[in-house]
């Protein structure tokens, strides 16, 4: 198995989406956004830095309901 580089890093990427999205959008929507750039992106990649960004208080991350999350951008 060959490891792709990629020329944006993932966290980057996610916060980019997320602006031209006006800051908000549902996990699975922003997972498929960002499957379109990275083919072999695991949905626990994906979950790690969901939760990376969110320590680092650049996203927060809530339950919309039982099995779907909202991600936006916090305001600064």
């Amino acid at each position: 198995m060959s490891k792709l580089w990629y020329s944006q890093p993932l966290h980057a990427a996610l916060i980019e989406i997320l602006q031209k999205k006006q800051g908000s959008l549902t996990d699975t929507e922003l997972y498929k956004a960002l499957r379109e750039n990275y083919d072999d992106l695991s949905f626990i990649t994906f979950n790690k830095t969901l939760m990376k960004l969110e320590i680092e208080g650049m996203i927060h991350v809530f339950n919309l309901t039982k099995n779907k999350r909202g991600v936006e951008l916090v305001k600064s």
